[in-house]
């Protein structure tokens, strides 16, 4: 992906109201309606206990994004299976942006148009310039949108996805399409509007995109094609013949002789792939043997978890399995713990049909069912799941190798995902009902180790029921307690994992930005962080910068959500200047004296005093150290604020800064370009000013070190001479 523009536009992703019309005591908590004068008689005193409340779920959340981007950049600490980063390669297209022609020409190595339906779609496309290709996950509509954009509009020609939260009256309505432009929205999430009125939308982005010369291909599940408004541009979508894939694949890709008996045997199971990527997977695979193509082809992985549930485990051992699945690689004593809550939870619904949602179940109450609880050794697990889990030992995160202990992880990071696909496939209510209860029992816990791994377990069964997740977990936990947003906002993280989720979990953020009440808004800001945020950065950024603006709890935490997005952008320098050049733009979008500016300039200074997630020192300095172009928009932000009532801050800022980088002597060039953008955003007499006020500011004894006030004489002198 590629950010074109020296200077975000704004508009790309539609900012949900006006700034200055929000006053910031203003709070949308419907819920807020009714209270009692009891309720109301120290709304201060509460107001200030839920923002304590947020800042430890920020910290909770600021370690397991620190925590991952550490993993990412400087190696692994811990395998457990917790794989979301902020530098793994996402899909083509699947970020909103532009779409670079070499990204395209990877997608469509290997494709093969499906008929009849890419002629249909082809032909749709050109008579209305929009069209929908609705079909199944994985069934490649993605590449069928490139490789019909590419007919259209030629091989070279732009190409730009835009979120899939867009809703169609806005692309319609605003600078969002160019004339001659091709654009992709993958995995589109929909509209909550009633027919009649998105159907009117669609003509009018039709007729809209025809008088531009432009073109729009939409991908979206299957159900897409029962709605009234979308059924005139929608193409039912269909994977190619599997065989014909690969025999199409081959001649591309070609590789030595294949023995004709060995030749039968894989096309007998490439006819039973009902994927295209892994048909194509199976031709790469021939590079390297035919033994590994095989053995590609024949997934022991599925095999070995089908063959567990043939076999009808007892309860005795498939809770624990369960268990596992949502707490993979907690230390073993932590996790039997939690399987006995699992067993408890179980065993009084089979007892009286129903559990409590506020109270924890009593686990040594009644007699123990048979084949219930976690009643056998650790030895036990070598029988139990055979193939399916070891066990090893390491620290936890940042402790000394002596800490060492036993964890239980799948045998293979394919497994987990397996397993809780065959208990969504295999088993039902009487499962599933306890299971819940259990896992939003997990949820309060203080333990941010088990709460991570319920979050990566709750995004896993997301695959498959989504629907259950939103309404029976996510829509809870969202206005819980802080623990367990922190836990709502980790699930939406991991289940960007899944391009075809990450469009939901982007969804299910906003669905919460608005009036929701401020708990969900928190929420919202808290899951727009890592890579949710990364992933689709301007939505992020327009959104948190509109909870700036909302009540002082939303504003507080949004602030928040803004400074983790730069600092998880620390290692990625394209998305930290964006991120910089958008708060830049921002403030200076803002009227003189105006409380928009006033709010602007608030959140500026917070993110100039912002610290490393990960290592010592102010993010600033790392960003100058680290990050070529950082100091120009940095510098700007210094200005806007030092001339600003923040002015006390700001130079605080500008201290840590300075003393962050006193024994870096290449930090010396970067400083003195940010003196230089500095210098040029004031007046001489501005200038003078900063030059008495600074050292006598680092004449604090925290500013006093040795290099320090050598490189405020290298920012001060820059341009004296």
């Amino acid at each position: 992906m590629a950010d074109d523009a020296e200077v975000p536009d704004l508009s790309e992703g539609p900012v949900p109201g006006p700034e200055d019309e929000l006053p910031q005591g203003r709070q949308e908590d419907s819920a807020a309606e009714g209270r009692t004068d009891a309720d109301a008689e120290s709304p201060a005193r509460a107001e200030c206990a839920e923002r304590e409340e947020d800042g430890k779920g920020y910290d909770d959340l600021g370690r397991v994004l620190g925590q991952r981007v550490y993993n990412n950049f400087y190696g692994s600490v811990d395998a457990s299976g917790a794989a979301f980063g902020f530098g793994s390669l996402a899909a083509p297209g699947l970020a909103p942006g532009s779409v670079e022609a070499e990204e395209v020409d990877r997608a469509l190595r290997f494709y093969l148009p499906p008929q009849p339906c890419f002629h249909d779609a082809l032909s749709k496309l050109r008579a209305e310039h929009i069209v929908v290709l609705a079909g199944p996950h994985s069934s490649g509509r993605g590449a069928g949108a490139f490789a019909l954009l590419r007919e259209v509009r030629g091989e070279r020609t732009g190409l730009r996805s835009l979120s899939p939260a867009n809703s169609l009256a806005e692309l319609a309505t605003s600078s969002a399409t160019k004339a001659g432009q091709a654009y992709v929205i993958l995995d589109y999430v929909g509209e909550m509007k009633v027919d009649a009125v998105q159907a009117f939308e669609i003509r009018r982005l039709s007729e809209e995109l025809r008088r531009k010369g432009s073109y729009l291909v939409i991908t979206a599940p299957e159900a897409t094609r029962r709605r009234l408004a979308l059924q005139d541009h929608c193409v039912p979508w269909q994977t190619p013949d599997p065989l014909e894939l690969f025999d199409h694949a081959r001649q591309l890709a070609p590789s030595a002789d294949i023995p004709p008996d060995v030749l039968a045997e894989l096309l007998e199971r490439v006819a039973e792939l009902r994927r295209p990527a892994d048909v194509v997977a199976a031709v790469t695979g021939l590079a390297d043997g035919l033994e590994t193509a095989l053995k590609m082809l024949h997934d022991s992985d599925q095999e070995l978890v089908r063959n567990w549930f043939r076999e009808e485990p007892s309860a005795g051992d498939l809770l624990p399995l369960a268990a596992l699945a949502f707490l993979e690689g907690i230390p073993e004593r932590n996790f039997e713990k939690a399987s006995v809550l699992l067993g408890a939870h179980v065993r009084e619904w089979e007892q009286t049909g129903e559990t409590t949602h506020t109270s924890e179940p009593d686990v040594t109450a009644g007699k123990a069912l048979r084949g219930v609880t976690f009643e056998q050794t650790r030895a036990r697990w070598k029988e139990r799941a055979t193939g399916l889990v070891c066990t090893e030992r390491r620290p936890g995160p940042g402790q000394d190798p002596s800490r060492s202990e036993r964890r239980l992880v799948f045998t293979s990071p394919r497994i987990r995902a397996l397993v809780i696909g065959e208990l969504h496939d295999l088993y039902g209510y009487e499962l599933w009902y306890p299971l819940r209860l259990w896992l939003s029992q997990l949820s309060r816990l203080p333990d941010l180790d088990i709460r991570t791994e319920v979050a990566h377990g709750v995004a896993l069964y997301a695959r498959h029921a989504l629907a259950d997740v939103d309404e029976n977990l996510l829509q809870v936990w969202a206005d819980g307690l802080a623990g367990q947003r922190v836990t709502t906002a980790l699930t939406l993280q991991f289940m960007c994992e899944d391009e075809h989720l990450a469009p939901q979990a982007l969804n299910l953020a906003l669905s919460w930005a608005d009036g929701r009440g401020p708990a969900r808004a928190v929420t919202t800001a808290m899951a727009l962080t890592g890579t949710l945020g990364s992933l689709y950065r301007l939505e992020a950024l327009n959104w948190l910068w509109f909870l700036t603006h909302r009540g002082e709890r939303m504003a507080s935490a949004a602030r928040r959500s803004l400074v983790l997005l730069l600092q998880t952008a620390e290692q990625d320098p394209a998305r930290a200047l964006f991120t910089l050049r958008y708060v830049r733009t921002r403030v200076a979008d803002t009227g003189q004296r105006s409380q928009a500016r006033s709010l602007a300039l608030r959140t500026t200074v917070q993110l100039l005093a912002a610290q490393r997630l990960e290592g010592p020192g102010t993010l600033a300095a790392a960003l100058l150290r680290n990050t070529p172009g950082s100091a120009r928009h940095l510098g700007l932000l210094w200005v806007s604020v030092l001339l600003s009532v923040c002015r006390r801050g700001a130079v605080r800022a500008l201290c840590q800064t300075l003393a962050a980088l006193r024994d870096d002597p290449s930090a010396a060039d970067a400083v003195r370009t940010l003196g230089e953008v500095m210098r040029d955003g004031m007046t001489p007499r501005q200038w003078k000013a900063l030059g008495n006020d600074l050292p006598n500011a680092l004449r604090h004894p925290d500013y006093a070190i040795p290099g320090t006030r050598h490189l405020a004489q290298v920012l001060l002198g820059s341009l004296r001479s």
